[in-house]
């Protein structure tokens, strides 16, 4: 029997990004939970899910249904069951419509026998879990239209689970987007024809369809249309370090026809491009759809909005929603300034101060890495003679002097900080330490650096132009003044950059303008956050990077919809 976690694990789609958009073959159905004592675990999945005909010879076509589990959240605190469930699908609903199995991917230990499948597991995280995928396919002398109803009911001591129903449906509509010869080696300022254009290859016509274009942040498109609503992707939300906009346009879509823009659009690459990804996909525009429209901050174009009528039948369960989608990657001729900087701070033996170290990107191209997910640049900080660090961010890990690994984090010689895998043109990566003066020594100071991540291939940053300013320096205990503001004592405000210092502390005060390795300064003022000084954790304020935990695939996974997977584990044996 099987633990079961919640975890969002990459699918890849060929040649293209994980799992965008796996939904689209139908809403999230999640039943409604009766109230009692126990945990409420909520079992869901696709409203329906759309069959291809059966065929006589060779194997049958499978199409997939996810299902899940949630374990929501009890008086606002995350929630987890330890104890057995069973899940039980009743499948006499689909009987001589459907053929039913189970996949390999899921978390729980299922069996389909006859008329009734059953799904066996111990434990569940907090948050939405997979359970298992059901795999179903048209069965011999069913026909296209033909429907049927799965239903699932749980079971568990101490827990109440809630009855949850989904509709197979034999034929459909199936949307395959034709794939565009878009020019990928770009100049700022470029601009091309996208003639979006698809083909209906299944069974029915489509009632509406729904043109959802992604696209990072060195694109954009000349035109702003009303039925379009177009919302700018924040960490965790919407397509990262992009636009997404969703354009709805009714009409009737004959099954075998093809279909094409009237006016193509038009996208341009701006002043910011670089190496950027452009996403175009086509479904059936089904009202309510939160696979395809869940977003950030939309907002329509100029105009009138266009509106929608509910349907009466169901819809939106393309027969293989695989191929309603393509996607370009395009390089463009340009460059990013990384320019680190540093701080100057002092204190007197056994005081803590705190400073503001890191880098901005002074454009004029963002750069991002959403294919592999790695970070874009790593800062790297050697910590000055006489100081040790007693705070940090909780992104930056302690290393010894030569950049091997080591155990603590705190009172490390040196530190290295990644970034997300995007980094915004104007973006501030700035990394709040906390350091202890152990000794004073005068103009003591230590190297801040922003590289490669991988120091084996080459410290230098391939799209940087300027290598002569990504190094700058924290000097602890100058003899020639105290500099601006940018870092502050210990339990201090965080610097503006106005040229104010923060508070005394026990050993002394701390000021913080950013020395450069040339002699120059740049403020190197905190964007937010706080450390608190003697703690081994800390803050990275970082103002227009993507700070996402995941790599770019999930991440958009996440932005369309995408289905949650998990992975389990193997319960003990009982004693």
């Amino acid at each position: 029997m099987r633990t079961i976690s919640p975890r969002a694990v990459l699918r890849r789609a060929a040649g293209g990004f994980a799992a965008v958009g796996l939904l689209a073959a139908g809403s999230l159905a999640l039943g409604t939970p009766a109230q009692a004592a126990g945990p409420e675990l909520v079992i869901g999945g696709p409203a329906a899910t759309a069959l291809h005909p059966y065929r006589a010879s060779g194997s049958p076509r499978k199409s997939t249904v996810g299902i899940t589990v949630d374990n929501p959240s009890r008086n606002g605190e995350p929630g987890t069951f330890d104890g057995d469930f069973t899940v039980t699908f009743d499948l006499t609903g689909i009987a001589g419509i459907a053929d039913a199995a189970f996949g390999e991917s899921g978390g729980a230990d299922c069996e389909v026998t006859g008329p009734t499948a059953v799904c066996r597991g111990y434990g569940l995280g907090p948050g939405r879990s997979a359970l298992a995928e059901l795999e179903l396919s048209a069965a011999e002398g069913s026909r296209i239209g033909d429907s049927g109803t799965i239903r699932a009911t749980g079971k568990a001591d101490g827990a109440t689970f809630t009855a949850f129903s989904t509709e197979a449906v034999i034929g459909g509509p199936d949307l395959v987007m034709e794939r565009l010869p878009l020019k990928q080696d770009l100049k700022p300022g470029e601009t091309q024809p996208v003639p979006v254009a698809f083909t209906n290859n299944g069974t029915r016509a489509a009632d509406g369809v729904l043109l959802t274009l992604m696209y990072t942040r060195g694109l954009d498109f000349v035109e702003r249309y009303a039925n379009c609503e177009y919302s700018e992707g924040e960490a965790g939300r919407g397509f990262p370090a992009g636009t997404t906009a969703r354009c709805s346009v009714p009409g009737t879509y004959e099954a075998g026809a093809t279909y094409r823009l009237a006016v193509p659009l038009s996208l341009k690459a701006t002043e910011h491009a670089f190496h950027d990804i452009f996403v175009y996909r086509i479904d059936e525009d089904v009202p309510g759809q939160g696979a395809q429209r869940s977003a950030a901050s939309a907002g329509a174009g100029k105009g009138a909005a266009l509106t929608l009528k509910e349907a009466a039948t169901v819809r939106g369960v393309d027969l293989d929603p695989r191929d309603n989608q393509q996607e370009a990657d395009f390089v463009t001729a340009n460059s990013a300034d990384f320019v680190a900087y540093g701080a100057r701070a002092r204190g007197a033996a056994g005081g803590t101060v705190a400073a503001t170290i890191g880098f901005r990107n002074k454009g004029p191209a963002w750069v991002g890495h959403l294919r592999s997910g790695e970070p874009v640049a790593t800062v790297d900080f050697t910590v000055p003679e006489g100081a040790s660090v007693t705070g940090s961010p909780a992104d930056c890990r302690g290393v010894t002097a030569d950049g091997q690994y080591r155990e603590s984090r705190s009172g490390a010689p040196r530190y290295v900080c990644d970034t997300s895998m995007a980094v915004r043109d104007g973006a501030d990566f700035a990394l709040r330490f906390h350091l202890k003066i152990d000794k004073v020594v005068t103009g003591a100071s230590g190297a801040v650096t922003v590289r490669a991540p991988r120091l084996a291939e080459s410290a230098k940053l391939p799209f940087d132009p300027k290598p002569g300013n990504n190094t700058a320096l924290l000097v602890l205990n100058s003899d020639d003044g105290d500099g601006g503001s940018g870092s502050t004592a210990s339990g201090g405000a965080s610097g503006s950059g106005s040229g104010s210092a923060g508070p005394a502390t026990a050993g002394g005060s701390t000021t913080g303008s950013g020395a450069t390795s040339n002699g120059s300064t740049t403020a190197g003022a905190a964007t937010g956050g706080s450390t608190t000084a003697g703690s081994t954790g800390g803050s990275l304020a970082s103002t227009g990077t993507v700070a996402l935990p995941v790599a770019a695939g999930a991440a958009v996974a996440l932005a369309a919809g995408g289905v949650l997977y998990a992975t389990a584990r193997r319960r003990p044996q009982r004693g």
